[in-house]
């Protein structure tokens, strides 16, 4: 079997892949990635020397580049989007063309060759911001982002295929993720990284903003769980359960450092920054038997650490970005 990944020399579609590789369950398992290699994409997150694995730089719009890694591939997972919601802000268009005109591109293929199961990889974001409770799958969409709303778009645009030409389509949700390999824009390793170099972080608002976390192990034991177990049509939450405003993040952050309060700078909020987000995951565990494996605390000790021994990985990231 070839299994298709876009955007898998990224954070969440690498750590899929080496999940996938590394698994005894997979052996039969080959797997092509296609990866456009922007800012956030990294060859140094794979093992291009596996024997099981395909590395193609190209990008999901590329229709006739597309058409061709579709004729040799079996399933479908779909990673690949713009996803750093302050870009989103200064500039949606990258994220509205990736985002949906590539997800469109590749569900066109998909659908001519019928590469099925194709699981289209979401966010808890294209939900809105909810003040008590949590979401359901069925819950309408209200994104308040350019970001968020370029990601609802394509979830529906991935769900008509189903409901029109009955390609089977499944959508995963997912909260905040964090872990090892994650590009350092996203909170959790700009704040590590900007801590163990002795900087300050940059605390939104009054950091009371409240996400739940899900180590990106997890989340690749529930990409697979829906891509092997899943139903066609069906949206499916995953979730990680713990909630936690960005303040009490940050005070694990500079704990987890050995750093003050006092390397916290607390700046201008973001535009329609959403209050709180938390998906119910539990039709996942009902239906597919996801759960999260990894504690809080200890996945971000882990993470931690392997920030802290592997400079050599993120310190030429932050000086290009700088």
């Amino acid at each position: 079997m070839n299994l298709l990944v876009t955007g898998a020399a990224g954070f969440i579609g690498s750590c899929y892949v080496r999940t996938l590789l590394a698994s005894e369950a997979s052996e039969a398992l080959r797997v092509t990635v296609l990866d456009r290699l922007t800012y956030a994409g990294n060859l140094d997150n794979l093992d291009l020397d596996h024997p099981r694995l395909e590395f193609v730089q190209g990008d999901i719009r590329d229709a006739e580049l597309v058409d061709k890694l579709m004729t040799d591939a079996d399933h479908v997972v779909h990673f690949a989007a713009e996803s750093h919601v302050d870009r989103s802000i200064t500039g949606a268009t990258d994220f509205v063309l990736t985002n949906v005109v590539g997800t469109q591109t590749l569900l066109d293929a998909a659908l001519r060759h019928r590469v099925e199961p194709f699981v289209h990889i979401s966010t808890d974001e294209v939900y809105g911001s909810i003040d008590s409770g949590s979401w359901p799958e069925d819950h309408p969409l209200q994104p308040n982002s350019p970001y968020s709303a370029s990601k609802a778009s394509s979830d529906l645009l991935a769900l008509a295929y189903h409901r029109t030409h009955g390609l089977d389509v499944r959508v995963t949700r997912c909260s905040n993720n964090y872990g090892p390999h994650q590009y350092p824009e996203k909170v959790i390793p700009l704040f590590v990284t900007n801590l163990l170099d002795g900087r300050k972080v940059p605390l939104y608002g009054e950091g009371l903003n409240v996400r739940d976390w899900l180590h990106v192990e997890d989340h690749c034991q529930g990409v697979d769980l829906v891509r092997t177990k899943g139903r066609p049509g069906e949206v499916y939450n995953i979730g990680g359960g713990t909630e936690l405003s960005n303040k009490e993040l940050t005070g694990l952050l500079l704990e987890a450092c050995g750093a003050d309060w006092d390397r916290v700078e607390y700046v201008e909020d973001r535009k329609g920054h959403d209050l709180r987000y938390s998906v119910d995951w539990s039709k996942a565990r009902e239906e597919l038997g996801y759960r999260p494996r990894r504690d809080f605390a200890t996945g971000l000790a882990d993470t931690v650490a392997w920030y802290r021994d592997n400079r050599a990985w993120w310190e030429p990231l932050k000086r290009r970005s700088a």
